[in-house]
């Protein structure tokens, strides 16, 4: 039999557990008369299950005719990626084809004699839209893992413009704390701090549970032991049935270091490169600590209570850390604290 998890980012896996309750304020909101928003911003942790949600959304969406599902590639131009595939869509092309609609001068189709030659391509896809919003249409654009290039902020300027004049276009994307913080700082893009966002929280345990009781045929105690392990981040809960699924005669404890080298090496290292070194030594500062004071943790690292705010901040918006506890940091993702003391 195949095993049922996989360590592969990206898609949806065979074995996975729904975030129910973000799913359903998703649809809710977007399938509303009139709808409560166009927009939703997916944040988290790399590996936190957020381009599986957004194509757990998506999917669902699509099984309503109503809705058109087209996903751009971030680093395309994305204008041009939308304008083309709205235009090719099956569904659209023959309505656009009635409409006499020419896109030659981007490259789209053919040209059209006697037809509407569009030179702005910012035109032509409002006009593709008004059209689609008479046929009953909803258009859901996908963007996974956005950063703060030109071509972003120019989509992101169009968007503002479509939903002044009332089309039914939405953006669903994903991105990390620190690309989706950048792109809303933009002066003209304040509109988007306005948009609703998604924080990737842990994994529901009882779903893991129940989850590692049933593949594995095992007891609530030993599915106990392994959901905690995973600490409810969404990758450790693939990798670790991926290795026990692999290795069925092993104990946890016996597949616990091929396990942790998966999370370093697929995840944790790439983590870790993208952090600032006073972040770093705030991490240090744990000192293979799973939880700290904070007040010790700050006169350890030599750190004022205004500059450790921030910092700690950051390191909560990213992810790595849990301050749910008053008084207290404690890290997030399992093993980390191993990997952050292999780092010294």
């Amino acid at each position: 039999m195949t095993n049922p998890f996989t360590l592969s980012f990206g898609k949806q896996p065979l074995t996975y557990i729904s975030r129910l309750e973000q799913t359903n304020e998703v649809i809710e909101n977007f399938t509303a008369d009139p709808a409560n928003c166009m927009m939703y911003m997916i944040t988290g942790v790399r590996g936190a299950g957020k381009t599986v949600l957004m194509t757990s959304i998506a999917k669902q969406l699509s099984e309503d005719k109503k809705w058109i599902i087209i996903e751009l590639n971030p680093e395309l131009d994305l204008l041009e990626q939308l304008a083309a595939k709205l235009y090719n869509l099956p569904e659209s092309h023959m309505l656009f084809a009635q409409a006499k609609l020419d896109l030659s001068f981007f490259g789209i189709g053919i040209s059209v004699e006697g037809g509407h030659q569009f030179t702005s391509i910012d035109t032509a896809i409002e006009t593709m839209l008004g059209l689609l919003k008479k046929e009953g249409k909803k258009v859901l654009v996908l963007l996974d893992e956005v950063t703060n290039n030109k071509s972003m902020r120019v989509l992101a300027h169009s968007f503002q413009i479509y939903i002044r004049k009332e089309l039914d276009i939405f953006i669903l994307m994903t991105g990390l704390y620190e690309n989706i913080y950048q792109l809303q700082n933009e002066k003209s893009l304040t509109f988007l701090y306005r948009a609703p966002k998604i924080h990737m929280l842990p994994l529901n345990k009882g779903a893991i549970i129940d989850s590692y009781k049933s593949i594995f045929k095992i007891d609530n105690q030993d599915a106990k032991e392994m959901a905690d392990e995973t600490k409810g981040y969404a990758f450790a809960y693939q990798v670790l049935g991926y290795v026990k699924w692999r290795n069925p005669d092993k104990s946890l404890k016996d597949v616990i270091p091929e396990y942790e080298q998966y999370l370093e090496e697929y995840v944790y290292q790439k983590i870790w490169s993208e952090l600032s070194d006073t972040d770093r030594n705030v991490l240090f500062g744990l000192d293979g600590a799973e939880e700290i004071k904070i007040k010790d943790l700050r006169e350890k690292i030599d750190m004022s209570s205004s500059l450790f705010s921030t910092y700690r901040d950051r390191l909560d918006k990213k992810g790595l850390i849990d301050t749910s506890k008053y008084g207290y940091i404690g890290l997030l993702l399992p093993r980390f604290s191993n990997f952050v003391e292999k780092q010294r």
